[in-house]
């Protein structure tokens, strides 16, 4: 089925055997105050029911829903790729199917493309659905060892900020992006299946020019890791593997070969720490698999530096270098850890 191609903006949602998470969804996209979206949800080869309640509820819903079916799991940014596919809107929003965004989220992200040059991102303020007090991610932050995390991550919210912020992109669990960016630099890199695939598009978005920021008043629950789980081999492998990937093809010269030495001793580290604290090798695996790849992200990176050269854009928006025993206050609350002062993870 195709999407109408007539509305404000489209909200892509990825699925997989979120059968119990659904019904919150619908329920909170109905409620919201914007009314002119289109919802396309992509299906990535559930086997729990999550078709047969949409087919159910479609009928009653207050915006068209287009369903896309996959007949196995091919990976968050294949999956959402698919969905940015099927719509022309101006505005695509990217959103969880474990957020509960508030009844304002989608009008407030809206109202935000018109108050920067060039804005290609707007970022939600996405709150611990356990633990709404807290914030589970203001945006991305990337520092110049190479260490994505974040932004804001287990500090307390404040219902009434307002302010803008300008952030290095946002996450890609409640994201809106404007359709002109993503024809200029693509969108989501299919082969990094599922995580840091938001970084990477923010990073090249940054690198051509495109601004982000956090709109705090876009406001959205977040049951954190509802599908992989939080710190499961299968998540760690993939974060080790991407961060490889992501590295190589954004960061450019000559600030990656005056920075490798830092690069590579903090992501000893962090392999170090995952072996000592949980005694198995899914994070140095994963990079092991991302380096076996190098001359396919090679390639890619010579196209992505010759192509855009915003360099000032993208310096302005990396985050300093912290020492190793400060890192893992950034991933406190992923472990459930008090708001502050903060104890945790592993840099990614």
């Amino acid at each position: 089925m195709s999407a109408s191609h007539n509305v404000a903006a489209s909200i892509v949602v990825v699925n997989l055997n979120g059968v119990s998470l659904l019904p919150g969804l619908l329920a909170s996209l109905a409620a919201q105050t914007a009314r002119d979206f289109e919802l396309i949800l992509v299906d990535n080869g559930s086997t729990d029911g999550s078709l047969r309640l949409l087919e159910g509820t479609a009928k009653g819903l207050p915006f068209p829903l287009h369903v896309i079916r996959n007949a196995a799991n091919t990976g968050f940014g294949p999956a959402s790729n698919q969905g940015l596919q099927l719509t022309n809107a101006g505005w695509i929003a990217m959103l969880n199917n474990d957020a509960r965004p508030e009844p304002a989220w989608l009008e407030r992200l809206l109202d935000t493309t018109e108050r920067m040059p060039r804005l290609g991102m707007v970022g939600s303020k996405m709150l611990r659905a356990h633990r709404p007090g807290e914030i589970d991610t203001a945006g991305i932050a990337v520092d110049w060892a190479g260490i994505a995390w974040d932004w804001r991550g287990g500090a307390a919210d404040d219902p009434g900020e307002r302010d803008l912020t300008e952030i290095f992109g946002p996450c890609g669990g409640a994201a809106l992006y404007a359709r002109a960016m993503l024809d200029e630099v693509g969108a989501f890199d299919g082969d990094f299946f599922a995580y840091l695939e938001d970084v990477d598009l923010a990073w090249r978005a940054r690198l051509a020019g495109w601004q982000a920021c956090l709109q705090p008043q876009a406001r959205a629950l977040h049951a954190h890791s509802a599908t992989l789980g939080d710190a499961s081999p299968r998540k760690r492998f993939l974060l080790g593997r991407n961060k490889v990937w992501l590295l190589v093809k954004n960061y450019p010269n000559p600030w990656l070969v005056r920075n490798l030495p830092l690069i590579l001793a903090y992501d000893a580290l962090a392999v170090g720490y995952g072996l000592a604290t949980r005694g198995d090798l899914a994070a140095w695996r994963g990079r092991m698999a991302g380096w076996a790849a190098l001359p396919r992200f090679l390639a890619k990176r010579r196209r992505i530096q010759s192509t855009w050269q915003d360099v000032d854009n993208w310096r302005r928006a990396m985050s300093p270098v912290e020492p190793p025993w400060a890192i893992p206050r950034r991933y406190a609350h992923l472990r459930g850890a008090p708001l502050q002062p903060q104890t945790g993870a592993p840099p990614l």
